[in-house]
């Protein structure tokens, strides 16, 4: 595809509003081989979703809204889904769909793309050669891509941060999440999702 101005002219065919709509959990699953795209004034860079994590909500004890935590963080996941909710952890940006009904705080951790659009500009930004490290986690996605805290309650379905239509995955693998051990019984929720084989997943865990 070719790095058009997102603003003016689109190649892309943003997901419609309703596709959000769906339930938490199966959206996680839904948005596995959707383009996530994102334009900066460097160009544009975009991946196919292959890996992802749903968080419940107030129910979740992993979940940054559990018990209905209401912070100046947490405040976009109350509003209705389709919307970008990003969080600083370690120095690194993460980016989540926000899910749910209004005033019911859930939503999905993008965890993982694979590489389409602008991939020498996320070797810039990442410093790195090997394509396979380049978006392997939620965290190096982020800084190839572009995406920064300022697209925090940003729309999916408008210029400069999109979900699109991307591809069919042939089979999808289920788990537990990554990174939540401290969580109680959420720790064994299995509520990840990604594409089976595909080499760009964070990490591929024999008890998966």
């Amino acid at each position: 595809m070719s790095n058009k101005q997102l603003k003016n002219t689109t190649p892309y065919n943003p997901l419609p509003e309703d596709f959000f709509q769906q339930p938490t959990l199966k959206l996680a699953e839904a948005l596995l081989g959707c383009l996530l795209i994102k334009e900066t004034e460097e160009g544009i860079a975009s991946g196919y979703i292959v890996e992802t994590e749903a968080y419940m909500g107030p129910e979740d004890r992993a979940a940054h809204s559990f018990g209905n935590r209401r912070t100046k963080r947490t405040e976009i996941m109350f509003s209705e889904a389709g919307v970008a909710y990003t969080y600083a952890m370690h120095t690194h940006c993460l980016v989540n769909v926000v899910s749910g009904p209004m005033e019911k705080p859930e939503a999905i951790l993008i965890r993982a793309v694979e590489p389409v659009d602008g991939i020498e500009l996320m070797k810039k930004r990442r410093n790195i050669e090997v394509p396979r490290n380049l978006t392997s986690g939620p965290g190096k996605l982020t800084k190839a891509l572009g995406i920064t805290m300022g697209d925090y309650g940003r729309r999916f379905t408008e210029p400069p941060l999109l979900l699109a239509k991307g591809i069919t995955p042939q089979e999808i693998s289920r788990g537990k999440r990554i990174g939540i051990d401290n969580s109680c019984e959420a720790k064994d929720y299995p509520w990840r999702f990604w594409i089976t084989y595909n080499p760009f997943v964070s990490r591929h865990r024999k008890k998966d």
